[in-house]
């Protein structure tokens, strides 16, 4: 383009007559057009480097989820490195307080390291000598969450929270230990690192924590929604103000968000559902379905009952906007893809099915070959007293089962059947909201003197909820 420009301008220069302007008005309008294609191609190159760049991070990503895979298979070769066929014993401990999927999380890779994996959980007195205050759950809620976790093979209770180097020595004896597993966050109690002695004995491994998710960070989640938003079963929540609830997080009218810092990998879900198959030939299969929020021992009783009803248990898994719009604007504490995780976890769980249709159809209980359909005695109404099993009861394959209170221990003339008032030893789910009054007052135990009260949410429903 340059070299014909300058041949076109010494052509004019010669002719003579308007050469001047005519050359000038050429050379811009050649200028011109060679600047427009050099911004096309510089901006062809920034959009081909930007794709480049995605190309790149996308490649990463993968590359750094094949290495942490083959770190887990380096560990559970190390691990297995013993004569063939011996049982690798693992030991971990904790108090599972409000157990999660990152608990589950912990089980699984703790398993992966050997063959066998018992689990010491810590018991309520141990707990509230060394925290200042008990355990939200029970020892024997929370005992039934670890049982009931897909990749326990034995729990021991009454471990005490902090384990002492004979307790430890002892329990290495007795258990046929061959590794003692933590986290690797450190575990220093009064200066001392608690496995100190599993570390002398060379039997001492630790697995990466599950980022994004802890109890502390989900009873935040909870005592925001109990203290933000929480309105009386009845009363119409004030809607709120678009700009200060953007800004506050809270979801504003017809929509809803629940944000986690958890971030659900495909990977992960197929690490959960590993040993996930199809049902056999002419199993009797049995669905239920829920929101399964802030799974729980409740949750666990009702599928084990539901699980002996055929031979393969199908769980539906409500999305959130579905047990929001039944369960107000607080809610679910925990969002889909977390709650997923802690189904699949649960040893009872055959598979799951996300995000179910509320009402079941024909077409559905035919395309899923199911033969039980499962729902408990107390659950939610909907507000126009329409029937979502109003299908499975026609066919006849409609089954009640009874609702237990596993997330509570209230006997129906404990306040708390009604509203929280704090009194030791409450234990409503929602009751983590003493945690912070407790922090507040410094109070340990009995009643607090300024009244707080919390408006209960209906523990089990073996909905789900």
């Amino acid at each position: 383009m340059g070299t014909n420009t300058g041949a076109l301008a010494a052509s004019m220069l010669s002719a003579g007559s308007k050469a001047p302007l005519l050359f000038t008005s050429l050379f811009a309008g050649a200028c011109t057009v060679l600047l427009m294609r050099y911004r096309a191609r510089i901006q062809k190159l920034r959009d081909t480097a930007g794709e480049a760049a995605g190309v790149l991070r996308s490649e990463l990503e993968q590359a750094e989820a094949l290495v942490e895979a083959l770190r887990q298979e380096l560990a559970v070769l190390q691990a297995r490195r013993s004569p063939a066929g011996r049982e690798v014993r693992i030991w971990m401990d904790g108090a599972f307080d409000m157990m999660h999927y990152g608990h589950a999380n912990a089980f699984r890779k703790g398993r992966a390291l050997g063959t066998h994996l018992i689990v010491g959980v810590n018991d309520d007195v141990s707990i509230t000598q060394c925290k200042g205050g008990p355990p939200l759950m029970s020892d024997s809620e929370r005992l039934e969450m670890v049982r009931a976790c897909k990749w326990v093979d034995e729990v021991v209770p009454g471990v005490p929270y902090i384990m002492s180097e004979e307790y430890l020595s002892w329990a290495i004896r007795e258990y046929r230990i061959d590794y003692v597993v933590h986290g690797d966050d450190p575990c220093i109690v009064d200066g001392r690192d608690v496995y100190e002695s599993a570390r002398k004995l060379g039997k001492y491994r630790t697995i990466p924590r599950t980022e994004g998710v802890s109890t502390t960070e989900i009873v935040g989640r909870m005592l925001l929604a109990s203290r933000e938003h929480h309105t009386q079963a009845g009363e119409a929540a004030p809607a709120p103000d678009a700009e200060s609830a953007q800004k506050r997080g809270i979801p504003t009218p017809g929509t809803f968000v629940r944000e986690s810092r958890f971030l659900t990998t495909s990977q992960m879900v197929r690490l959960f559902s590993d040993d996930c198959s199809a049902p056999a030939e002419g199993a009797r299969i049995v669905y239920v379905d829920g929101g399964w929020d802030m799974f729980h021992a409740g949750h666990v009783a009702f599928l084990q009952a539901a699980s002996q009803l055929g031979d393969y248990l199908l769980v539906g898994v409500h999305s959130d906007a579905v047990v929001n719009r039944h369960r107000g604007h607080n809610y679910p504490i925990l969002n889909q893809q977390e709650r997923v995780l802690s189904v699949l976890a649960c040893r009872y769980t055959s598979d799951v099915v996300i995000d179910p249709p509320w009402y079941l159809t024909r077409e559905m209980i035919a395309a899923l070959r199911i033969s039980v359909v499962a729902h408990g005695t107390a659950h939610d109404h909907n507000e126009d007293e329409s029937d979502p099993y109003h299908v499975p009861k026609q066919m006849g394959i409609f089954v009640s089962l009874p609702s237990t209170t596993g997330a509570r221990n209230h006997a129906p003339e404990d306040p708390c059947s009604e509203h929280c008032s704090l009194m030791d030893p409450c234990r409503c789910k929602w009751a983590a909201a003493l945690v912070a009054h407790r922090q507040r007052t410094g109070l340990r135990s009995g009643r607090p003197k300024a009244p707080f009260r919390l408006a209960h949410v209906p523990a089990t429903r073996s909905h789900g909820w």
